[in-house]
């Protein structure tokens, strides 16, 4: 991976997802940018991965598994009270150095797999306007599904600024959101019902397994302690629920993860920003194999990240094709627009 190539995405990834949302991952984005040193580190990844959310997820691994050093006071996730970010490039240039084998391990073996719960709150009310379509219980196919918290949307309660409460009344898990643009879905007044669901991932996270879990605590930004906490309260949701999990190529394995759902229910495959780790000839087999069941199933396909950054929807009913535009969204879910009818 050239160095400048890594250069320009570390800017991107400070410019326009770190703004606004974290101020320092914002300024270590640009320091890292402008040097070489660190460039190489990072480079060590493999193909197709978001680097910047990888390498930083790796210190920040180090760090909350136990790792002292100055650095630790810059995290607003290790300390109560943390020092100004603007002053912490020299710290974490020296750790770097200090870790830089153990950081290079980790850049080579561990995926991006931001299991962001909060993206519920745009999938539930999609997955109530399928089951509005077909009344047909919901079989779910979540394609890297890393430790499967999105499988389990229907467990979960929301809301969305207007004082009102949807979904589970019994959730342990509250999702906030909120709707932008004036078009607003319409909420069931009960939870769709879901017949299966099933998580394919190269890599499954087990959150049963330490290491597991603490990757994925990792790879959520020092600043958000609402995604931390709502993540290990989902956590918690996915141990007491039963959800199949299978290691594999979730493009390769679709057509007979299709074949052995029933005909009475509603075939919906799901994926939430990971289409942008696939290369366009996997796009191209996921589109083509979704469009090949179409033509003898009725099929949902939901998804982002392959066309643009927008969620849409493609579905085939009695053979036809249908292709719909669900709206756009927040990465983490805190925000996104309505346009499916």
């Amino acid at each position: 991976m050239l160095t400048h190539n890594l250069s320009s995405r570390f800017k991107t990834f400070g410019q326009y997802e770190c703004h606004g949302s974290s101020d320092f991952y914002e300024f270590l984005s640009y320091k890292i940018a402008g040097d070489e040193e660190l460039l190489v580190l990072a480079s060590q990844a493999r193909d197709g991965q978001p680097v910047p959310n990888l390498f930083l997820g790796a210190i920040h691994y180090l760090l909350l598994s136990g790792k002292e050093h100055e650095l630790k006071g810059f995290y607003p996730s290790l300390v109560e009270n943390p020092r100004n970010p603007q002053e912490s490039f020299k710290s974490f240039k020296d750790f770097c150095r200090l870790n830089s084998q153990e950081i290079e391990e980790i850049v080579k073996e561990k995926l991006v797999q931001t299991n962001e719960v909060r993206r519920c709150a745009y999938l539930y009310p999609v997955f109530a306007w399928i089951f509005q379509q077909t009344k047909k219980p919901l079989a779910l196919i979540e394609i890297g599904t890393s430790a499967g918290l999105q499988l389990l949307w229907d467990k979960y309660s929301y809301s969305y600024g207007t004082g009102e409460t949807y979904g589970n009344p019994n959730a342990n898990v509250h999702l906030t959101s909120e709707i932008k643009g004036g078009h607003t879905p319409i909420f069931p007044p009960e939870m769709p019902p879901v017949a299966s669901r099933t998580g394919v991932d190269l890599h499954i996270n087990d959150l049963h397994n330490g290491e597991d879990f603490l990757w994925l605590k990792s790879l959520i930004w020092p600043e958000h302690q609402e995604r931390r906490t709502l993540f290990e309260t989902a956590a918690q949701c996915v141990k007491e629920n039963s959800i199949s999990l299978i290691e594999g190529d979730g493009v390769e394995l679709l057509p007979s993860l299709i074949e052995g759902i029933a005909d009475e229910h509603s075939i919906c495959v799901f994926h939430t920003h990971v289409a942008n780790q696939m290369p366009a000839k996997v796009k191209e087999n996921l589109l083509a194999k979704i469009k090949a069941r179409g033509q003898c199933r009725d099929i949902f396909h939901l998804y982002n990240n392959i066309q643009d950054r927008n969620l849409h929807l493609d579905y085939y009913l009695d053979s036809k094709e249908y292709k719909k535009l669900v709206g756009q969204t927040e990465g983490h879910g805190k925000w996104f627009t309505w346009e499916l009818n």
